[in-house]
């Protein structure tokens, strides 16, 4: 990974394989992303979270999403992962992360689930979907979430509009089909990872 700040980049690689991950996650390496998300309902998840954590754990930041109990929290941590992405905003889930020592990133949808999430403890917020919330409505929250609240779009983000979302204030992009679909091979993943990349740092 290049030696800068974090990107703020999330790499969803829902349904991946655990005997393709590694091929698949190394362009995103590369790429600079900040962090790799393996979404609970791929195959064999943990298998995958445990075999990026350790082939990439010192590089990236490594956690599951689609996260729902705490339970669930709890298994990813002991398969390794650092990271804890909801879809929704579960108390249960958040609190049991920061005991653990996780970071979660909830997802909201209005800005009172926002508000909860913070109320919670998170200090990262997946805005979920992006693509119904927009950026005019990402600007909103942002002047009434507390300071340090950091958004994370996901859904409908990709390279045409990660400059945009940037610039709008969104501290990082959760990429999931714009980056990643099951069965698209290494180097397509690659060519996609650095595109978003390239458009990211361009924002600044």
């Amino acid at each position: 990974m290049p030696d800068s700040v974090p990107t703020g980049l999330i790499a969803i690689l829902r349904g991946v394989r655990s005997d393709e991950v590694l091929d698949i996650a190394e362009g995103i390496v590369d790429a600079g992303f900040s962090a790799i998300e393996v979404p609970l309902n791929s195959p064999d998840p943990l298998a995958s979270i445990s075999a990026l954590v350790e082939k990439f754990g010192d590089s990236v930041e490594i956690g599951a999403g689609t996260v729902l109990t705490a339970d669930q929290v709890r298994e990813c941590r002991q398969a390794g992962a650092r990271i804890i992405v909801a879809p929704d905003t579960d108390r249960d889930v958040i609190t049991t992360a920061l005991e653990l020592g996780l970071t979660p990133y909830p997802g909201a949808a209005t800005p009172t689930e926002a508000f909860a999430a913070v109320k919670a403890g998170a200090t990262n917020v997946k805005l979920f979907p992006s693509s119904a919330v927009g950026i005019s409505g990402m600007k909103a929250w942002r002047e009434v979430l507390p300071s340090g609240t950091e958004l994370f779009p996901v859904g409908g983000v990709g390279a045409d509009n990660a400059a945009e979302w940037r610039k709008a204030g969104a501290a990082g992009l959760g990429l999931g089909s714009s980056l990643y679909r099951r069965g698209d091979r290494p180097d397509d993943v690659r060519t996609q990872a650095q595109a978003i990349a390239s458009a990211w740092a361009q924002s600044i």
